[in-house]
């Protein structure tokens, strides 16, 4: 720093007279090595994980890659940008005679190639959408030079970016310091043979202690204790979000929220503002033939005559003049069970591939369910403590509003069905059931029966061993810089209250902070794989629309995403300048005799560089890595200069 401090001085010397003005300089460039170290550690921390320049995941494509043959397993180009590439690489050629092809088609073909690669974003210094794009891939010194010696005349037809062309016609080491990468094990093409990078890719990561890293993205906050999200199953897309209160609300899929709820039942719900009190509003269902019928299932404390606290599995159906509102007068009771004491309540309702109602009781309350001789639980007489399966498409007999299916385990009394799992209460004390995973967007996680604890707030996955038939549990870890993509988070409310699915499958939980009925700190998190995503179209999905007849309320997250996080850790690392120095600094500059006003070149009058702190516009990535840069290596020494003569650095926002 001191000789570049040292070397800046002696060139303004001239123009500016007095060791003070050195001074400055000083700080200023002191300022902005700083900021450049800060700006590399956050680039050192986002190049943990593959990503595409879309800033999304690498895939694996659906179709085989003629053209980038070398990423036809695994990278993040479809068959339709393959072919893209390709054209662009015979436009190209077209310039270049029979020797020239012989030369230089090997060359441009891997450059152009780079877009493939799994690590496209770093090889583009892409990894944050809020930094400028490289014009070419990061080269490695020894592949840079060659290519530089045979093809530099190509170099004007695979960029438009003017430092690069000034630079490959004065000096072939000055070209390839620009393409240069802090990292020389992401370079091209060193990044193909580094066996760690390339080790497991496109397999979930996991930690040395076996633990996957997954990600999330918060998609609602604000609830109160939400104990439920489903979906209709109609097509449209919405879910529907249970709170324990007795309210549901609907989320669209563009992420917003009704304004008016589906259905408000809170003047009969029994549940109270006590942390932990487990009654309330416990489960919602839609019918399999909604879209028909109208009808959906609820699941509710209340009480009874003579103030019995009882649970209440209901039928409603959805108002005929408004698809977003439930028809309030439409109750019917189905079934209802006597609760013995406040806890313990169950309160799942899942229909199954069979048609027939699912609905998970509690067993009744207390501790170490002591009812009975055997307990609720064991005891096959009670309807608590049970997985109850019932037909809810006609009368039962002796006057019962639901039917029981002939083929019911235990109609014919066989052995107990034994649990899949089990852990001891160093990892936690109370089971939240979860989904195995069945969606589209994260294919590695397909099979994966995921799951968490209420009061240890753990996230787990067990997958079963074909061969074995037996059970492995892994825990979930959310990743650090791993979950560095745009939206993805890696940190979530500890109390784990369910599990849900959406319509396409997607896996979600939902957690709160304060278990408490009446407290608005309830959030829904979306599971996310950062190793693997679907290939791009493969998950799209037209909604059935929907008519909406109240206002929506637009989503506003909360949680600070793991970009933002790395960055301000970044700002952080770099320190600042006092005022009193930087006023010192100056005042002695703009005391010295004969200061000039006038800028020292041109290219000074143009904007400053954007401190770390300052926040700039989003950028879509567009196919060809020539796109217009913000901000190139060239502009970046302008930048110097004009720091060099202004009276006092600004201060970062």
């Amino acid at each position: 720093m001191r000789c570049e401090m040292k070397t800046l001085c002696r060139l303004v010397h001239r123009a500016h007279a007095g060791a003070a003005f050195c001074h400055q300089v000083h700080l200023s460039v002191c300022r902005l090595q700083e900021r450049s170290m800060a700006e590399s550690r956050l680039r050192r921390d986002l190049k943990r994980h593959p990503q595409c320049l879309d800033y999304g995941p690498p895939f694996r494509p659906p179709l085989h890659l003629e053209f980038c043959s070398d990423y036809d397993s695994f990278g993040c180009c479809d068959q339709r940008k393959d072919h893209r590439i390709a054209a662009r690489y015979w436009d190209i050629m077209n310039f270049f005679d029979l020797k020239g092809h012989e030369l230089c088609g090997g060359y441009i073909k891997d450059i152009l190639c780079q877009e493939c690669s799994p690590y496209a974003a770093h090889l583009y210094d892409a990894e944050n959408p809020q930094t400028p794009l490289r014009n070419l891939p990061g080269l490695c010194s020894d592949y840079c030079s060659a290519f530089h010696h045979s093809c530099h005349s190509a170099i004007s037809l695979l960029t438009s970016d003017r430092s690069l062309h000034e630079s490959q016609e004065k000096d072939g080491a000055r070209f390839c310091h620009l393409l240069n990468l802090p990292d020389e094990d992401y370079c091209f093409p060193n990044v193909l043979r580094n066996s760690q990078l390339n080790r497991n890719l496109g397999v979930v990561a996991e930690d040395h202690k076996g633990c996957l890293q997954l990600c999330l993205a918060e998609v609602a906050n604000g609830l109160r204790n939400p104990v439920a999200m489903v979906h209709a199953g109609d097509g449209t897309h919405r879910f529907f979000v249970a709170e324990q209160v007795g309210v549901v609300w609907i989320f669209l899929p563009d992420g917003s929220r009704l304004e008016q709820p589906f259905l408000d039942l809170k003047s009969m719900v029994l549940t109270t503002p006590w942390i932990g009190d487990e009654r309330g509003f416990l489960g919602l269902a839609f019918h399999p033939r909604f879209r028909r019928n109208r009808k959906f299932y609820i699941y509710y404390s209340c009480l009874g005559k003579r103030k019995v606290e009882k649970i209440r599995i209901s039928e409603m159906k959805v108002s005929l003049s408004d698809p977003n509102k439930a028809d309030p007068k439409s109750e019917r009771v189905i079934l209802e069970i006597d609760e013995p004491a406040s806890n313990h309540n169950g309160g799942q309702l899942l229909f199954g591939l069979d048609g027939y109602l699912y609905i998970f009781t509690g067993d009744g309350g207390q501790a170490g369910d002591p009812f009975g001789k055997f307990g609720n639980a064991q005891n096959k007489s009670s309807l608590l403590g049970k997985v109850l399966r019932i037909g809810v498409n006609g009368a039962g007999v002796d006057g019962q509003r639901y039917q029981v299916p002939p083929d019911n385990p235990f109609v014919s009394e066989p052995d107990d069905i034994l649990p899949i799992y089990a852990y001891g209460h160093d990892v936690g004390k109370s089971v939240t059931g979860g989904y195995v995973y069945r969606g589209c967007e994260s294919p590695n996680l397909n099979g994966l029966y995921i799951f968490g604890d209420f009061m240890s707030g753990r996230l787990m996955a067990l997958q079963e061993d074909r061969k074995t038939k037996r059970w492995r549990k892994q825990d979930i870890c959310l990743g650090n810089a791993s979950c560095a993509f745009p939206g993805l988070i890696s940190t979530y409310n500890k109390f784990i209250i369910s599990f849900a699915e959406d319509e396409a499958g997607e896996l979600y939980f939902l957690a709160t902070s304060y278990p408490s009925a009446y407290a608005p700190h309830g959030s829904i998190y979306k599971f996310v794989d950062p190793s693997r995503r679907a290939p791009p179209g493969k998950c799209r999905f037209k909604p059935v629309p929907v008519k909406t007849k109240t206002k929506k309320i637009r989503f506003r997250p909360l949680v600070t995403t793991v970009l933002d996080l790395l960055k301000e850790e970044s700002q952080k690392a770099a320190p600042r300048p006092s005022n009193a120095t930087l006023a010192s600094g100056s005042d002695q500059a703009a005391s010295q005799k004969g200061s000039p006003t006038k800028p020292i070149s041109p290219t000074s009058r143009k904007k400053t560089s954007r401190g770390p702190g300052t926040k700039k516009r989003g950028r879509a990535w567009s196919p060809g890595p020539q796109g217009k840069r913000k901000q190139n290596l060239h502009t970046r020494s302008a930048g110097l200069r004009q720091v060099a003569q202004q009276k006092s650095p600004g201060r970062s926002q």
